[in-house]
């Protein structure tokens, strides 16, 4: 690590104040930032803002716990989390890591074992300083039928979740219209390609009024439509 570079930022998140701040302690002497959030719910917003190298996740938590959270963090992000609980029964554990945790520390625990595992996590778990950095803006949920950008939800018909999901999935391809048709129906209906036209334009529409600065779907004179919006921001 060059002068330049800020020390790796730490989220612990932890209801115990005094366990909290045993942590911290151990944490800051290894040369590490920290962050403390006693509930939950406050997590989100807090690394949408700050963009933390990695966190430790206690699982019972007021406001939100700890699996839920986890849960949530793994729908925009892969920042490395540690779950910290006093539960050491085997399902809990499994659990924990079936939903994206990448590591798990029972209490009572030495502090200088959580500072170990965080320099351990943070080695195997290192990336770019853009790449941990990215959040993505566009999700599509296959199973819901659901779309949102930048986190607002999208209502869109069928046709238009099906045009969002082909474009969107190889950002600047261009499909042509009859390509765009094959993606559009399941039950082969004889459209013109002047359906896709009116698709376009509807669903261009909606994520435009959630988004006036991108440009999100263009025309390509001749050949048909291509995705040029950015689907990951820089935090």
């Amino acid at each position: 690590m060059t002068l330049d570079t800020p020390a790796p930022l730490i989220l612990i998140v932890e209801d115990e104040p005094k366990l909290g701040q045993l942590m911290i302690d151990y944490l800051q002497a290894a040369n590490f930032r920290t962050h403390h959030l006693l509930r939950g719910d406050e997590v989100l917003e807090w690394v949408k803002k700050h963009s933390p190298d990695l966190v430790l996740l206690d699982l019972m938590l007021p406001g939100l716990d700890g699996l839920s959270v986890c849960r949530e963090l793994r729908s925009f992000s892969d920042l490395p989390v540690v779950m910290v609980t006093a539960k050491i029964e085997e399902i809990d554990r499994l659990l924990g890591l079936e939903i994206g945790a990448d590591d798990y520390i029972c209490k009572p625990f030495s502090p200088r074992e959580v500072v170990a595992r965080v320099k351990t996590i943070l080695k195997r778990c290192q990336r770019t300083p853009e790449e941990a950095r990215q959040i993505s803006l566009l999700k599509v949920d296959e199973n819901r039928f659901h779309a949102s950008w930048d986190d607002k939800p999208l209502d869109l018909t069928p046709a238009e979740f099906r045009l969002l999901k082909t474009l969107a999935q190889e950002p600047g391809k261009v499909f042509s219209r009859e390509q765009l048709l094959n993606h559009l129906y399941d039950d082969y209906r004889v459209v013109t390609d002047r359906t896709i036209d009116s698709h376009i334009k509807n669903l261009r529409r909606k994520l435009e009024i959630l988004d006036a600065n991108q440009p999100f779907i263009r025309a390509v004179y001749g050949m048909g439509y291509r995705w040029e919006a950015d689907i990951c921001r820089l935090m």
